[in-house]
């Protein structure tokens, strides 16, 4: 899609939606027809190949839906939790994987049938919902408040926290981007290291690979959404952004008590906690957040299994860090992608925020040629992404709905290019955005600061805090 319309695009939704009452009066529409949905089980079936879990749910009794995760079978399984263990774990990920379906009415009324929770757990979820989906509403036009959007009802048998005695081992989540390869590099060493890749596509197994992880050493974890949802979105049901870095959250658990490893490294940076639209709580990367991942350990902690360490290992370095670190792994170069347009075809588009924004904060440490390889054109040669730019440098209402870094790392690559007069100072890209903001540009330090920056909000170990310094 050419940038530009791709920029035009992302503003109807951004600002015409809000301006109309179309949307807004589907979903109070949509709410009265279908006003309850409900988690009514749950299923978990275990052999010698895998482990498959069904997630039962359905909106007001009209449409029913049964999303599935399966786990293949590795050899550091121990395929031996208590059931009520594997009970605990599979529920929870189906109270994450119901936003999902949720979402297609906005339904007031949620019913959960299987197990029953305490006050202090509704409240969590009920913050995970309504912050988790702050884009969904946004971007959709949708005025609700967290007190009135949503009635949790939970019913069942109490969970049994898990029984599982742990070890030293880590899980690193792998999506295939640079942020997953500095975490890998930075732990593939470790007695216990296990990659965990989510439905792999070939970036995240090739980055795996490149660690020196076979496929028989990296769990993998398939997930199947019900087909009929996506049937509905085409329908004119409600459809949009679901936090799916909290799926991975509760998925993660799983695979941590079959495996034993008690620590779980995610690489989630510091630059994730910033809004996508500045002066409000709506965050693409909400389930990225520290605030996410603070909740997230207290929860875990109190109903889960008080050893279990999920923490993300760069939250204390920004993106230009990380970006620095990732420039001296040249083995994953050609390797690692980060567009979501080109998952499917594992490649960058070349057009969109992600790939912009990535070819942003690499272009200080990689040169012209090292860029073109990787993005496949002379990105800073095309003025038709000046949109893009400038929607990322943090002049628009909102930043681009991406995992993308802040507006202050975006603004330090850009001054530094004009006051160190770099190459890619003159390119039509940058020459383009310089003529049309002139006085935005304040100095050329800003990019020294950020690189000697220092994050303290974080829960990384001591020991990999150390490794991380060395």
């Amino acid at each position: 899609m050419p940038a530009i319309r791709y920029f035009y695009t992302l503003k109807q939704k951004i600002y015409h939606s809000l301006k109309s009452t179309d949307q807004q009066s589907k979903f109070f529409q949509l709410r009265q027809k279908y006003s309850y949905f409900v988690y009514q089980s749950y299923q978990i079936e275990q052999c010698q190949e895998l482990l498959r879990l069904t997630f039962n749910f359905n909106l007001a009794d009209c449409y029913h839906f049964s999303p599935v995760i399966e786990i293949p079978f590795r050899s550091f399984y121990s395929w031996k939790l208590p059931e009520s263990s594997l009970q605990n774990l599979a529920f929870h990920i189906g109270m994450i994987e119901l936003i999902s379906y949720w979402k297609l009415s906005c339904a007031p009324q949620v019913i959960i049938r299987p197990h029953k929770l305490t006050e202090a757990q509704l409240a969590f979820w009920k913050k995970l919902y309504y912050q988790g989906m702050g884009e969904f509403f946004y971007v959709n036009g949708i005025t609700v408040s967290q007190e009135d959007y949503l009635h949790l009802i939970s019913e069942g048998i109490a969970l049994k926290a898990v029984e599982q005695d742990f070890t030293d081992g880590v899980l690193v989540p792998v999506g295939g981007g640079k942020d997953s390869v500095v975490s890998l590099e930075l732990l593939k060493g470790e007695e216990r290291a296990i990659p965990l890749i989510i439905n792999p596509r070939p970036a995240s197994s090739r980055c795996a690979a490149v660690a020196g992880f076979e496929e028989d050493q990296t769990a993998v974890v398939w997930r199947q959404l019900d087909p009929l949802m996506l049937e509905l979105n085409q329908q004119g049901f409600l459809n949009g952004h679901t936090p799916f870095s909290a799926l991975l959250a509760f998925v993660s658990l799983l695979i941590a008590a079959e495996t034993g490893c008690r620590h779980i490294a995610l690489s989630n940076e510091s630059s994730a906690s910033e809004a996508t639209v500045p002066g409000t709580d709506i965050n693409h990367q909400y389930s990225k957040s520290f605030d996410f991942e603070q909740d997230f350990r207290a929860y875990v902690t109190s109903y889960i299994h008080p050893q279990l360490n999920y923490f993300s290992l760069l939250r204390p370095l920004n993106e230009l860090q990380i970006a620095e670190r990732f420039s001296l792994h040249t083995a994953y170069h050609r390797v690692f992608k980060s567009c979501n347009v080109g998952s499917k075809t594992d490649s960058w588009c070349g057009q969109c925020p992600k790939c912009l924004f990535t070819w942003i904060v690499l272009s200080p440490f990689l040169g012209s040629k090292e860029l073109e390889k990787i993005f496949g054109k002379p990105m800073e040669d095309d003025s038709t992404l000046i949109d893009v730019l400038e929607s990322l440098a943090g002049q628009t209402a909102a930043k681009p709905f991406e995992c993308v870094g802040t507006i202050d790392e975006v603004q330090a690559v850009l001054n530094w290019h004009r006051g160190k007069e770099t190459a890619f100072a003159g390119s039509p890209l940058l020459r383009l955005y310089f003529d049309r903001n002139p006085n935005r540009l304040v100095g050329a330090h800003q990019l020294t600061n950020l690189l000697q920056a220092q994050n303290r909000q974080h829960f990384v170990p001591r020991q990999w805090l150390k490794l991380m310094e060395d």
